[in-house]
C-alpha cells in the first residue's frame, strides 16, 4: 500500500503558524489528508483489527509508532499495510511528539491501539477541523459501554476533569480521552515535554494556554478485548496526572498556582502563630524561634500571593498581545 502520510529524515510540512479562527465557513478535510496516528505498546491483540477498522472507513494513511513492543505488535501492524515507527526513548508522551516530526499531511487523528475506540467515529472526530477547529477531543463518557471502565476509574476520571476545570478554566469533558484530532500547524505551537501517559493532560493545558481553538464531540468508548492488558494503574497514574495539573497551572494559572502555595504559607504560619499565643497566655512560655518560623511563613505566603498576582497580570497581557499579533496576520493573510 502506498503511503506518504511519512517522510523519512524529514521534517513536516506547514502552513505557517497562524490561528485559525473558528466561522461558520467550512472547508473539506479529506481523509487523504489525515495521518491517523497510533501510538502503541504491547497491543498485538487488537493493533490489526484497529488498522482495518480505519480504512473501512476510508482512512488509508496508518501510521504505527511503537514503544518497543515485546509482543508482535509491530509485524502485525506491518502486515496489515501501516507504516512503523520505533520510537527512539520511552512514553507514550515522547512517541507522540517523535511521530510529528515526520508526519507531512495537515491533519492527524490520533487513537490508542487497544481497541477501545470506535474507528467508524473517526468522520465525527474529524469533521471539527473542517469547520476552523485546533483541536478534538473525543468524550468517552458520552457514549461508554456500561462494562467499558471500572467504578474507581469512572470516579477518577471524572475528578481529574473538574480539577482541570477549576484551575485551568475550560470544559473539555474528558482531557484524558486518547481520541484526539488536530492540525500539524497546533501541534507545532504547543510546548509539550510529557514522555508518558500524561501527554493527553498536557495537550489539554496547552490547548488553553495558547489558545488553540478546541470542541469535543461524543464518542464511543468500549471495554478491553479479555486477552488486551492495560499498562495504566488507577491510583499512582491518577495522582501523577493531579500533579501534572497542578504543576503546569505554574504558567497557565500562575494565580491559582503560587495563590494556593501563599495560602498554604498563611495558613500553616497562622496556625503556628495561634498555638505560641496559646501557650504564651495559658502557660506563660515563650516560643521564640517557633514564633519566627511562624512570622517567615505568612510573609512567605503573602510574598507568594503578590507574585501570583503579578504573574497573572502577565499572563494575561500575554495573551492579550498574542491574540492581537495573530489577528493581524489573519487580516494580512486575508488581503
Amino acid at each position: 500500500m502506498e503511503d506518504d502520510a511519512v517522510r523519512t529524515g524529514t521534517s513536516p510540512l506547514s502552513d505557517g503558524g497562524e490561528t485559525v479562527a473558528v466561522t461558520e465557513e467550512t472547508r473539506e478535510v479529506s481523509p487523504d489528508d489525515v495521518c491517523v496516528l497510533i501510538p502503541t505498546l504491547d497491543e498485538a491483540a487488537t493493533i490489526g483489527d484497529v488498522i482495518e477498522g480505519f480504512y473501512e472507513q476510508g482512512y488509508t494513511k496508518v501510521v504505527v509508532v511503537d514503544g518497543n513492543s515485546t509482543d508482535d505488535t509491530r509485524e502485525i501492524a506491518r502486515d496489515h499495510g501501516a507504516e512503523v515507527l520505533v520510537q527512539s526513548g520511552d512514553g507514550k508522551g515522547q512517541a507522540v511528539r517523535e511521530a510529528l516530526e515526520y508526519i507531512t499531511v495537515p491533519y492527524v487523528l490520533m487513537v490508542d491501539g487497544d481497541g477501545t475506540y470506535d474507528p467508524a467515529d473517526a468522520d465525527k472526530m474529524v469533521e471539527p477541523l473542517s469547520r476552523g477547529y485546533e483541536h478534538v477531543i473525543g468524550n468517552r463518557f458520552a457514549e461508554m459501554d456500561d462494562d467499558a471502565m471500572r467504578a474507581l476509574n469512572g470516579f477518577g476520571n471524572r475528578m481529574i476533569n473538574r480539577a482541570f476545570g477549576f484551575v485551568h478554566g475550560a470544559n473539555y469533558e474528558d482531557i484524558l480521552s486518547g481520541y484526539r484530532a488536530f492540525t500539524v500547524d497546533s501541534f507545532e505551537r504547543l510546548s509539550l515535554d510529557s514522555d508518558g501517559f500524561t501527554i493527553e493532560t498536557e495537550l489539554a493545558v496547552e490547548c488553553v494556554k495558547h489558545g488553540v481553538e478546541t470542541t469535543v464531540v461524543p464518542v464511543g468508548y468500549s471495554a478491553r478485548p479479555d486477552e488486551s492488558e492495560t499498562n495504566l494503574h488507577p491510583v499512582k497514574d491518577g495522582g501523577t496526572i493531579l500533579l501534572t495539573l497542578y504543576s503546569l497551572a505554574k504558567t497557565n494559572n500562575p494565580l491559582f498556582y503560587f495563590g494556593s502555595l501563599g495560602v498554604a504559607g498563611i495558613l500553616s504560619g497562622s496556625l503556628i502563630a495561634v498555638y505560641v499565643l496559646w501557650e504564651w497566655v495559658q502557660y506563660n512560655q515563650s516560643h521564640e524561634v517557633i514564633a519566627l518560623v511562624s512570622a517567615a511563613a505568612i510573609l512567605l505566603g503573602v510574598q507568594l500571593l503578590m507574585f501570583g498576582v503579578l504573574s497573572d497580570m502577565l499572563v494575561t497581557l500575554h495573551r492579550e498581545q498574542r491574540r492581537r499579533l495573530e489577528r493581524i496576520a489573519r487580516e494580512s493573510n486575508d488581503e
